[in-house]
């Protein structure tokens, strides 16, 4: 029995619609201007208050209320702007077939991961679910990781985060679990030199993981 852990903006589903809209709504009110939303791509993946000082020089406290903002659209309206990326369903139904356990880990708040989760029918995939909290506790992926590993009881040794960010592969670091990059979502593969192993899409995942547990 292995301990997949993955990501999900990015990994298992595609949420660039939803999110930069989400993200244009929030700037909107800082009088911030989006003319092309696929420049708000890097938005997709680190915690938002990371991305709302990194990317908009926004403050800390200016990036909290943008947050806030950011839930006005999100919460109603952006979450469903979403698609699955074709491939995932099998290889999720795969590694329950497999009896293996899986695991949500995402710096998005679990509420919202749980409703994704519900409105794409993956909720019978899934062991646990790990995300932040709408406060804003528990929102690094390392932070994320290690409260999925205490709630669930993971064996380290058999465990695997999947992501497509480098926050992913430091989360794991942290955490001193292995770790798969993958290619199709928003990183590159400069963000994953340390990495255990490379998906370079879907249908790469299950090889992957039996790569890193191969004895």
């Amino acid at each position: 029995m292995k301990y997949i852990l993955f990501d999900l903006d990015g990994t298992l589903t595609d949420p660039q619609q939803g999110i930069t809209n989400s993200v244009a709504y929030a700037l909107r009110h800082f009088g911030i201007e989006t003319e092309d939303n696929s420049t708000l791509n890097k938005f997709i993946g680190p915690p938002l208050i990371y991305s709302f000082v990194k990317y908009s020089g926004l403050t800390e406290e200016q990036a909290k209320y943008a947050i806030k903002k950011y839930r006005e659209y999100f919460g109603p309206k952006g979450i469903f702007e979403n698609k699955v990326y074709k491939g995932i369903p099998d290889v999720l139904g795969t590694l329950k077939a497999r009896g293996e356990k899986v695991i949500l880990a995402t710096s998005k708040p679990w509420i919202y991961a749980e409703q994704i989760l519900e409105h794409f029918d993956f909720k019978k995939y899934f062991d646990f679910v790990s995300g932040s909290e709408m406060n804003g506790d528990r929102n690094s992926k390392a932070e994320v990781i290690a409260y999925a590993i205490e709630g669930y009881g993971i064996d380290k040794d058999k465990a695997v985060m999947i992501g497509d960010r480098k926050h992913d592969i430091i989360g794991a670091e942290e955490n001193d679990i292995r770790s798969i990059g993958v290619l199709y979502g928003y990183g590159c593969a400069e963000e994953f030199i340390n990495a255990s192993a490379v998906a370079q899409n879907v249908g790469d995942i299950i090889a992957a993981i039996d790569s890193i547990f191969k004895e």
